[in-house]
């Protein structure tokens, strides 16, 4: 590693800090503590879409495929979900169904899966993250069809969220110290 690669910074806090955050406030609107507002539609295009989108950048650039292909993805998925939720006050006609919205959110939780898989070499924190998320993408599915499943999925999401939170926090506050303050969790190597 040259010099100068040894001076990138870490993008995962970022990208994890912007998921998390954004992940918790619109599974707050899940729960019914409020709707789904402007707070939510900034939060989603600036921090959890742009912001995730800089740090996968940022992970190509340190030659991370994983970091990359998340904050990458889950940044164009805040974005995308955005422009869904935008279109359906503006443009009421091109509203998704039920079935439509579940085909969303299961594809999401597919690849999440899959993403999950490849942290099993990883730290325990970035697992709960991937499979907690996983979790909630079939939960967000299923509760377009049982709607019942609204708030157990919102309280999992907002649990998903703290669990990204937490992680990025973590690796800030272990950097800065040089060693373990707030524990992830490490594979022990076989």
């Amino acid at each position: 590693m040259s010099q100068k690669e040894s001076l990138l910074a870490n993008p995962a806090p970022l990208g994890l800090m912007a998921f998390g955050m954004t992940t918790i406030l619109l599974n707050l609107a899940n729960v019914g503590l409020f709707g789904i507002n402007s707070i939510i539609v900034a939060m989603g295009i600036f921090y959890g879409g742009l912001a995730q989108i800089i740090a996968g950048v940022m992970e190509f650039r340190k030659g991370n495929t994983f970091g990359t292909l998340a904050f990458t993805s889950y940044g164009a998925f805040w974005l995308t979900l955005v422009f869904i939720i935008l279109s359906t006050i503006e443009l009421p006609a091109v509203n998704p169904d039920n079935n439509g919205w579940a085909a969303y959110l299961f594809l999401w939780g597919l690849f999440t899966l899959m993403l999950f898989f490849g942290t099993l070499k990883t730290n325990r924190a970035l697992q709960t993250v991937f499979l907690s998320l996983a979790i909630l993408f079939f939960l967000l599915t299923a509760s377009h069809f049982i709607p019942q499943l609204q708030l157990i999925a919102g309280i999992e999401g907002v649990f998903c969220g703290f669990s990204a939170f937490y992680l990025s926090l973590a690796e800030i506050i272990n950097e800065a110290h040089n060693h373990v303050i707030l524990p992830i969790g490490p594979i022990k190597a076989n």
